[in-house]
């Protein structure tokens, strides 16, 4: 098969500046918040947030690794508040087999991974509120795209007026299937064929997890300075 990859992103920094581009008829507005999925969604979402002037904030997504394949996701989870959403991997879970009590001891780990992250990566700052806002969700790319369907099921339990999923880079049916679940998605560029996310990148390191703070934090005071520069009404 003839592989259409276009140059791949230099790196995370430079496909949160070409996603933008692709999300320009939301910038400048009072009503539009984005979120990063961490880790690696965070470095993107951050250039977009900072390109649309939106304030940015971090969705904690994990997956519910198969019990001896921990590489192999039969779900995910995520959360919004006090709420936990769970998203089931149905193909994986018919193929192998898996006890509820044995998911059921994953999914509670897991829980407790979230929530410590959560705290680690605000470092005490609020969330930011999502009730009848504009909420771009925000990650590095699409694969088979079950963190992010836990993803928007959080989001959509908090009521936003808009949901929308902004990926850099994926595949095509798991954009496809997206758009059954928000009222929009932008993939910036689909890969064909698709095998991985990192196909899409010549630069594709980990994200730590002390740049999630530092990011949120930046946006943060990145915000503070535009709303000083500003003269009141």
């Amino acid at each position: 098969m003839r592989s259409t990859l276009r140059r791949p992103y230099a790196d995370r920094d430079e496909a949160g500046r070409v996603l933008a581009a692709h999300l320009g008829g939301y910038a400048g507005r009072d009503d539009v918040v984005v979120l990063g999925l961490p880790r690696g969604g965070i470095p993107v979402a951050a250039r977009v947030a900072a390109a649309l002037g939106a304030p940015l904030d971090v969705l904690v997504v994990r997956k519910l690794g198969l019990p001896g394949r921990p590489e192999l996701a039969m779900g995910a989870i995520a959360g919004v508040g006090d709420a936990v959403e769970v998203v089931r991997n149905d193909r994986v879970l018919a193929q192998v087999g898996v006890s509820q009590d044995a998911f059921d001891d994953v999914h509670r780990r897991e829980v407790v991974e979230l929530r410590r992250r959560e705290v680690t990566y605000r470092d005490g700052r609020a969330p930011v509120p999502m009730h009848g806002r504009v909420v771009i969700v925000v990650d590095d790319g699409l694969a088979t795209g079950s963190t992010m369907r836990a993803a928007v099921a959080a989001v959509g339990r908090q009521h936003p007026a808009r949901l929308v999923v902004a990926v850099p880079a994926g595949s095509v049916e798991a954009c496809k299937a997206l758009r059954e679940e928000v009222d929009d998605v932008v993939c910036a560029w689909t890969p064909r064929p698709f095998f991985a996310v990192g196909q899409a990148y010549r630069d594709f390191s980990q994200t730590g997890d002390a740049q999630v703070p530092r990011a949120l934090a930046d946006a943060a005071h990145g915000a503070d300075r535009q709303a000083a520069r500003e003269p009141p009404d």
